[in-house]
């Protein structure tokens, strides 16, 4: 049984990071600027490979569930992070890039740090319970975390771009998947408690997380966006879980060392992958959409 839930769960990392790849290509190639608003999901919403990649991504977490079913917390997560290397590798076929020796080796010390955090911060099954007034300011503050960051994103280059949307994006993830944990503990006890306000909080800051890491994808850095968005989304669910689920921070003085020295393992990577150079070749070239920055840096480079 074990060996059967280790392979489906490589089978939805594998879905998870080809679903992603797959949006990335129609994120970029979407008309417009470098950050899109709103009607920008509504394009996305119409292109078949868009559509098939969310299918993929969903088939992804399905199968991660069920993997779950079959098998410790502490194999499975772990394994669900190997779909980095998968979104690195799909995205350079997709776009006809070779991989370079450094986004696979900065994919590793993501993996290899994010693995480190989950396995080290205890799993327990703590009834959680969220009141409305705490949920609305939760969700109020990510949101608005996340509309600075859009508003600043037009004003940073590219690949720090990418990073900083994927952050917000990760954590509004993050928090839907902390009221979707509420959601269907309450759910499991009394059927109708999935038409609560908390469900439609978490519907709404889904789809802002949405908007934020598809114009993450946008910038072309997308081995860095997906790894920011593997780090920040369960680090930001184990945060709310820790400080207002009643689920635990890591015990022993060396456990705690170990993941805030795994933590910043996962961060250096992604940082490493935000400075590559083989970024999408048509996301850099798409001149209607440069930022303000890139925008006064052409407009420097020409006067010279």
């Amino acid at each position: 049984m074990l060996i059967w839930s280790v392979g489906i769960a490589l089978a939805g990392a594998f879905c998870m990071a080809l679903g992603s790849a797959l949006q990335e290509r129609d994120a970029v190639r979407a008309p417009g600027h470098s950050i899109a608003r709103m009607g920008f999901l509504l394009h996305l919403v119409r292109r078949p490979r868009w559509i098939f990649g969310t299918l993929a991504a969903a088939a992804g977490v399905s199968l991660h569930l069920v993997a779950l079913s079959g098998a410790p917390l502490t194999i499975i997560q772990p394994i669900g992070v190997t779909g980095l290397l998968f979104a690195i590798v799909l995205s350079a076929l997709f776009n006809r890039r070779r991989v370079r020796a450094s986004q696979v080796v900065a994919g590793l010390a993501v993996m290899v740090g994010l693995s480190g955090v989950l396995l080290l911060f205890p799993h327990t099954s703590v009834q959680p319970v969220m009141p409305m007034s705490t949920a609305l300011l939760l969700t109020g503050g990510v949101i608005a975390a996340g509309a600075v960051a859009y508003a600043a994103a037009h004003w940073v280059p590219a690949g720090p771009r990418a990073v900083l949307l994927a952050t917000l994006g990760g954590a509004a993830l993050g928090t839907t998947s902390a009221l979707a944990r509420v959601v269907a503990s309450d759910t499991a006890t009394q059927f109708t408690a999935v038409f609560s306000w908390l469900t439609v909080l978490a519907v709404v800051v889904a789809v802002f997380g949405g908007l934020l890491q598809q114009n993450a994808y946008r910038t072309g850095h997308f081995a860095a966006a997906y790894a920011t968005l593997l780090v920040v989304d369960p680090i930001t669910g184990a945060g709310i879980g820790t400080l207002l689920l009643g689920e635990g921070l890591p015990t022993t003085p060396l456990d705690q060392v170990l993941a805030t020295a795994a933590a910043l393992l996962a961060i250096v990577g992604t940082a490493v992958l935000a400075r590559a150079k083989n970024r999408n070749p048509e996301a850099a070239g798409r001149t209607s959409g440069k930022s303000r920055t890139d925008l006064v840096r052409t407009t420097s480079g020409e006067a010279t």
